[in-house]
């Protein structure tokens, strides 16, 4: 009996470890992920590529996630939206930009999540099985995130922070409106949204995009009301630990059948037409929980058809 015991224990123990190595080589497993889109659009008709990067949690040295990063100019995006959780670590400044220098030399926007904000800390992953409302109080380091959004706002892209900005790309005038993470209570949709209603009627946009870190349901559902056609997010790794074929959390309000993709949303009981959202998995995962099963880290390019009204 006792030796069956100690085969019982030692096949769970072996089963565990197998889990965590698979766990850790899949988080770098890259890949890069394509949709195609049509949207309604404004005077303009056109074709726009846009590259979503999120939640890479970058931390120096880490070499397989540099490559990947330096590789994505490649892919010949028209504009390149960052929703988040970018750099990890004060310490891999430098290294971190150098691999973003291609590009931030094209038109770009980002939003920060709570890990640009505050440091990574040991969690228990059963934390994440919790629901979410959006109140989460980090508790790590603060980290220089002014130093941050100013090299990337030196480089020319649009800070969308509870924050709209208009971009001209591919040809097409773009109108980006972003909020704050909602994950942590710094979103403000309307501060972002506001507009001068005088200079829209003048020159209308081709185009309208919502950028958010979190995609809790309280800024989608404004997005929506706000006739933003495509919402862009991060966040929630895709689930990270999931099963085959399904996410088990979201890690926001939202059902883990959409934690990452490509859905169509609509705010519970309004009858107006759906808009199209966008979840990305994610480049990387939390330095202190670094494993992924059945969701490969991603960053995805989109290709839009812009139909003209």
């Amino acid at each position: 009996m006792r030796h069956s015991a100690l085969a019982w224990f030692g096949g769970v123990v072996g089963a565990a470890a197998a889990t965590v190595a698979a766990g850790l080589l899949e988080a770098r497993a890259f890949r890069v992920v394509h949709h195609q889109l049509t949207l309604p659009g404004g005077a303009s008709a056109g074709r726009l590529r846009i590259l979503h990067i999120s939640d890479l949690h970058y931390v120096r040295g880490q070499t397989a996630k540099a490559r990947f990063i330096k590789s994505l100019a490649g892919l010949d995006p028209d504009i390149v939206i960052a929703t988040g959780d970018l750099l990890a670590d004060d310490a891999g400044f430098d290294e971190f930009f150098d691999l973003l220098a291609p590009l931030l030399k094209l038109p770009g926007a980002f939003v920060f999540g709570s890990n640009d904000y505050f440091g990574p800390t040991p969690v228990n992953p059963a934390y994440y099985l919790q629901p979410r409302t959006g109140d989460v109080h980090p508790k790590g380091p603060v980290l220089a995130w002014r130093r941050v959004r100013d090299a990337l706002v030196d480089a020319g892209w649009a800070d969308l922070n509870n924050a709209r900005s208009r971009i001209d790309a591919a040809g097409l005038a773009l109108e980006l409106r972003g909020t704050g993470d909602a994950h942590i209570g710094m979103d403000d949709y309307a501060a972002g949204a506001k507009r001068a209603e005088s200079q829209d009627l003048a020159s209308p946009p081709d185009l309208l995009l919502g950028v958010t870190h979190a995609p809790y349901r309280r800024v989608l559902d404004a997005m929506v009301a706000d006739g933003v056609p495509l919402m862009l997010a991060g966040h929630t790794h895709g689930g990270q630990i999931c099963l085959p074929g399904r996410a088990i959390v979201s890690n926001c309000d939202l059902p883990p059948s959409m934690a990452k993709g490509v859905h169509q949303y609509r705010p519970a009981g309004d009858g107006r037409p759906a808009s199209w959202l966008h979840v990305t998995a994610g480049v990387g995962s939390s330095p202190t929980f670094p494993l992924r099963t059945f969701c490969r880290p991603e960053a995805c390019l989109l290709d839009v058809t812009v139909a003209a009204s």
